[in-house]
């Protein structure tokens, strides 16, 4: 009778671990870290990202006589599959127009293009500097 009381017992334990295994699996599948927000809405994010470092690179002394116009050029996110962590990748692209007043009142007009990449952070949901 010893022996039968020990096997049911053994038994009772190893059907919990396999019970509780695969509760366990079944509770790990599909969780893979933060919900990667859809294309629409990281594009929404970067844009804002965009017209506030249009704002900041806007915002010069205007006692320097230089004034800076910062043109969108565009704005692209791209899917980076397989990475829960940082979903998205994204390019920021301005054209920079800086015109500069000369002591004899002339002006003198310099453009350039300026290139930025981000990466999205799912766990922050923000877009990050790369």
């Amino acid at each position: 009778m010893l022996a039968s009381g020990v096997m049911r017992r053994r038994s009772l334990i190893l059907l919990i671990l396999a019970v509780a295994g695969v509760a366990l699996a079944a509770g790990a599948c599909g969780k893979s870290g933060p919900k990667a927000p859809d294309r629409a809405t990281v594009e929404k994010l970067l844009r804002q990202e965009a017209e506030s470092f249009k704002k900041e690179g806007e915002r010069i002394d205007p006692n320097l006589g230089v004034k800076a116009t910062w043109n969108i050029d565009s704005v692209v996110v791209t899917e980076r599959p397989g990475d829960t962590d940082k979903p998205w990748n994204g390019t920021v692209r301005f054209k920079i127009e800086s015109r500069t007043r000369e002591p004899d009142g002339s002006a003198t007009t310099d453009r350039l293009e300026k290139k930025f990449d981000y990466v999205f952070d799912a766990a922050s949901g923000r877009w990050l500097v790369r």
